[in-house]
C-alpha cells in the first residue's frame, strides 16, 4: 500500500494522532557581549537557572549538565537587568524639533550660515522623520521586557566572539544593542546562515567575515524562558522534569499561515483505536488562532524576497502553505522601515476574499503596520467605480450568465476596449468613457476583430452574438433607468466595475482619489493573483507611480475562478504589457504534512506544474477516506469524533468543507442536533479564527488553514473528473495542517483513486 494513503471502512477507527509543533513569534534585538559581566537578576530567569544548577540525577531528559539552557537563562537575566537599568522613557517634546526645522528651512532659503546645501537638506529630512515618528507613535518604541528577543546569535570575527539577540525594536543604550529585524545588514546573517557555517557579507559598507558559532530560537513570555530550539536539541520548560526542563527530539522550525495548536503524533504502542488528536504531552495551547508574527521562522529564500529592492515588480509563486502571503506582508513591513509613506493609505493590500481580508487585518498591527489599507478587490473596485461614475446604479445583478462573466473579464474584451478608445474620437469625460464601455459590450464586430488580433479562438461567433444580444438588453434597461423612465431597473454586473474604470483610464486618464487628487499608491500587494483577470490587475497597476512597487503572489494550481481569464504566467504578463518579468518560486510547503501534500498534488494529475512536488517539512498520519450509505450515518460518525476532539483539544480548529450551501446547512443542523460543541456555520466568509468547528463551502476557505480538515461529500456527483474539481479539491486538502479526512455518501469521486483499499 502506498505510504501516506489509506482507505478505511466506516466506524472501524478514529483519526490518528499528529505530533504537535510549536511556533514562535517576535521581532528583532541585538545585544553586545559587554553584558556578560553584569550580575544575574533575582527574577524568574535567575530562579530557573538556579533550579537547573540544583537538579540532580542522570536520567533521560535531565539537563543538569547541558549548557544550552543554562546559557540562555543567564543571557535572559543579563538582558532583563540591563533593561531594568534603563531610565523610563518619557514623551519627547516636539517643540525643539519644530524650532530646529524652522531654523534649517530659513538657512536653506537664505543660503547663509552654512553653504553645504546637501548636508543641510539631509539634516532637515532626518529631523522631519524624527518629528513624524514622534507624532505618529507619541513616544519612542521600547523593548518589551516580557519578550525582549526571539533569537540568540553568536558570531566569531577576527578571533573574537560576540552575542547578538534578535528582537522587536532598536535600542542602543548602556551595553544593549537592539536592532529591528528590518535592519537587514545585521539580521541577514541570522537568516542566511546556520550554526557552524562561515559567513561573508557586506555590512554597513564593509566586508564582514567570520563564523556563526551559535544560532538559537527561544520563546520568552512574561519574562520567563519557555523554550530553546537549537541544533543540539529542543528544550522545553516543564515543571515535572528534573531541573524544570526536558530535552526533546529536535524539530525543524517551519513557516506557516497560522498558529496551530492541535498537532499530534502516534505515540509508541498505539494500536488500532485512533482518533482526532491525543494527549497533550505537556504542551500548552494558544487560543489565538490568527496568523502570528513568525519573523524568526522565515527561511533564507523567503528573507531574500522580503528584502528585495523596493521599486518594480515582485512576483511570487508557490504551492499552498509555502508562505506566499506571509512573505508579501512581511515585505510591506520591511519596506516601511525605510519609507514611512509605506505605512499609510498609500499602501494597498488586496486580498481575494473577505475571509483573507479579515485574516490579514489582524496580522498587520503585529508587524508594526497601522495605516495600511486591506481590502478585497471587489470592494475596492466597486468603491472607485462609484466615485468615478456616481450616476450609475449600485445595485448588483445576480443572474448574469457564465458566458457573459467569462467574456467580460477575458483579454479579448480588454483589447476591444483599448481599440475602441483609439479609433473613436471623444472628450475626456466620464460620459464618453461610459459610451466606450457600452459600445464595446454591444458590438460584435469589435470583439471578433480583437480576438483575431490576439490569435485567440476562445469564443465562437455564436457565443459572441449571444453575449452582445444579452448586453444590449441590459444596457437599454440601464439607460432607461438613468433617463428616469417609469419601471426601468438599472443594474451592473460585478465585472462592469473594472471595465468602467479601465474605460476611464484609457479615455480620461488616471483615476482620482478623494478631493480630486490623483489616486497613486506607493506599494500594492495582490494576493491569489491567478484568480484575477489581467484587466482587473491593469486597473490597479495604473494607480502606481513611477517609483512605486507591487508584490503579486499566486499559485496557478489553486486557480478556481474559471471566469478570470488567467491561463499562465507568461500569457498573464503579455496581456499586462510587462513581458519578461521573472517569477520567484517558493519550493517548500510548510503548512501541511508530507502525506497531505502528496495526496493534494496527486489530485491535480496533468494539471500539476512541471516542477516537482513541493518539499514538506514533516510527516503525519495518512489521509483517510470514510464511505457511508447515507448522510445521517456520516453525521453521526463525525459527531462522535468531533465531540471527543473538543473534549480533549478544546482549542483545536476544524473545518468541515462541503460542496454546496445545502450540504453545509445539513451538516450544521445535524451536528448541532448531536450536541457537538463550538459549532459555527460560516456564511459569506465570516470566519472567526477562533477555536472550534466551522462548516462552510470549500471555496470559501481558500487561503486559510485549520488544524483539522474534513472534506465532506467527496462524491462522483459533486466532484467529477474535471480540471475545476481537481483544483477545488486540491485547495480544500491543502487547508489542513495536521490531519485530513474525506467522506463520501455514495460513490466516491474518481479523483480519489489514489487512496487504495486498506
Amino acid at each position: 500500500m502506498q505510504a501516506g494513503f489509506r482507505r478505511r471502512s466506516v466506524y472501524t477507527t478514529g483519526l490518528s494522532e499528529v505530533q504537535r509543533q510549536r511556533r514562535y513569534s517576535g521581532i528583532v534585538v541585538t545585544r553586545e557581549r559587554t553584558l556578560s559581566e553584569k550580575p544575574i537578576a533575582r527574577g524568574s530567569a535567575a530562579r530557573g537557572a538556579e533550579d537547573l544548577e540544583a537538579s540532580q540525577g542522570g536520567g533521560e531528559g535531565d539537563l543538569s549538565f547541558d549548557p544550552v539552557v543554562g546559557e540562555e537563562l543567564e543571557l535572559l537575566s543579563r538582558v532583563r537587568s540591563a533593561l531594568e537599568a534603563l531610565p523610563e522613557a518619557k514623551n519627547a517634546s516636539q517643540a525643539p524639533l519644530v524650532r530646529e526645522l524652522e531654523r534649517l528651512r530659513e538657512v536653506m532659503i537664505s543660503g547663509g550660515e552654512n553653504k553645504d546645501l546637501p548636508a543641510l537638506t539631509e539634516q532637515w529630512h532626518h529631523q522631519a522623520a524624527v518629528l513624524s515618528q514622534l507624532r505618529r507613535a507619541g513616544a519612542p518604541a521600547q523593548v518589551d521586557p516580557g519578550s525582549p528577543y526571539f533569537a540568540h546569535l553568536r558570531l566569531r570575527e577576527d578571533g573574537a566572539e560576540r552575542d547578538l539577540c534578535l528582537g522587536r525594536v532598536t535600542c542602543i543604550k548602556r551595553g544593549l544593542r537592539i536592532v529591528d529585524w528590518r535592519d537587514a545588514p545585521i539580521s541577514k546573517i541570522f537568516y542566511r546562515y546556520q550554526q557552524g557555517e562561515s559567513f561573508d557579507e557586506e555590512i554597513a559598507g564593509r566586508e564582514r567575515m567570520g563564523e556563526v558559532v551559535l544560532r538559537r530560537l527561544v520563546r520568552i513570555r512574561d519574562g520567563a524562558l519557555e523554550r530553546v530550539q537549537a541544533p543540539e536539541g529542543d528544550f522545553e520548560s516543564e515543571s515535572e522534569a528534573p531541573g524544570g526542563w526536558r530535552r526533546r527530539e529536535h524539530r525543524s522550525a517551519r513557516l506557516a499561515g497560522g498558529e496551530s495548536v492541535a498537532l499530534r503524533a502516534h505515540g509508541p504502542g498505539e494500536g488500532a483505536a485512533r482518533r482526532l488528536g491525543s494527549d497533550h504531552h505537556g504542551l500548552e495551547y494558544r487560543a489565538d488562532k490568527r496568523l502570528p508574527e513568525i519573523t524568526g521562522l522565515i527561511d533564507a529564500e523567503q528573507f531574500g524576497l522580503i528584502t528585495r529592492q523596493a521599486a518594480g515588480f515582485l512576483v511570487i509563486r508557490g504551492a499552498a502553505g509555502s508562505g506566499k502571503t506571509t512573505v508579501a506582508l512581511h515585505r510591506v513591513a520591511y519596506l516601511a522601515y525605510d519609507d514611512e509613506r509605506i505605512d499609510s493609505s498609500q499602501t494597498l493590500v488586496v486580498m481575494f476574499s473577505r475571509g483573507l481580508r479579515n485574516y490579514v487585518s489582524h496580522l498587520l498591527p503585529s508587524l508594526g503596520l497601522s495605516q495600511v489599507r486591506v481590502v478585497t478587490y471587489p470592494d475596492w473596485v466597486a468603491e472607485e467605480r462609484r466615485r468615478h461614475f456616481p450616476r450609475l446604479p449600485s445595485k448588483v445583478r445576480e443572474d448574469t450568465p457564465a458566458l457573459v462573466q467569462r467574456l467580460k473579464l477575458h483579454p479579448v474584451l480588454a483589447a476591444a476596449l483599448e481599440e475602441q478608445v483609439k479609433q473613436v474620437a471623444g472628450s475626456a469625460t466620464w460620459e464618453q468613457a461610459f459610451d466606450d464601455w457600452s459600445s464595446v459590450l454591444s458590438g460584435a464586430r469589435g470583439i471578433e476583430q480583437a480576438q483575431e488580433r490576439l490569435g485567440e479562438g476562445a469564443f465562437s461567433s455564436a457565443e459572441i452574438a449571444k453575449f452582445v444580444d444579452w448586453n444590449r438588453g441590459r444596457i437599454d434597461e440601464l439607460c432607461g433607468a438613468l433617463a428616469g423612465e417609469p419601471g426601468a431597473v438599472g443594474e451592473l454586473d460585478p465585472e462592469d466595475d473594472a471595465l468602467l474604470l479601465r474605460a476611464w483610464q484609457l479615455r480620461v486618464g488616471p483615476l482620482r482619489g478623494r478631493g480630486g487628487r490623483l489616486l497613486r499608491y506607493r506599494h500594492a500587494v495582490l494576493d491569489e493573483v491567478q484568480d484575477f483577470a489581467p484587466l482587473e490587475v491593469q486597473v490597479l497597476l495604473d494607480c502606481l507611480g513611477d517609483d512605486s512597487s507591487i508584490t503579486l503572489a499566486g499559485d496557478t494550481q489553486q486557480h478556481v475562478m474559471q471566469t478570470s481569464g488567467f491561463s499562465s504566467w507568461s500569457d498573464f504578463f503579455v496581456h499586462l504589457g510587462i513581458e519578461g518579468s521573472a517569477v520567484e518560486t517558493l519550493k517548500v510547503s510548510y503548512r501541511s504534512s508530507e502525506e497531505i501534500v502528496r495526496f493534494a498534488f496527486s489530485l491535480l494529475g496533468d494539471l500539476q506544474e512541471e516542477e516537482a512536488m513541493p518539499e514538506a517539512t514533516r510527516s503525519g498520519p495518512p489521509v483517510e477516506l470514510f464511505r457511508f450509505t447515507d448522510r445521517g450515518a456520516c453525521v453521526a460518525f463525525l459527531a462522535d469524533a468531533l465531540r471527543e476532539l473538543m473534549r480533549t483539544e478544546p482549542l483545536a480548529s476544524v473545518a468541515i468543507l462541503t460542496p454546496s450551501e445545502e450540504a453545509s446547512r445539513t451538516y450544521t443542523e445535524g451536528l448541532a442536533t448531536s450536541d457537538v460543541p463550538c459549532l459555527r456555520r460560516i456564511v459569506d466568509q465570516d470566519f472567526t479564527f477562533a477555536p472550534g468547528i466551522e462548516v462552510t463551502e470549500i471555496e470559501q476557505a481558500k487561503g486559510l488553514e485549520f488544524d483539522y480538515v474534513i472534506l465532506a461529500d467527496v462524491t462522483a456527483v459533486h466532484y467529477p473528473d474535471l480540471p475545476a474539481s481537481r483544483r477545488l479539491l486540491h485547495v480544500g486538502a491543502t487547508r489542513a495542517v495536521h490531519q485530513l479526512w474525506l467522506t463520501s455518501v455514495g460513490t466516491p469521486s474518481p479523483l480519489l483513486a489514489a487512496l487504495p483499499e486498506a
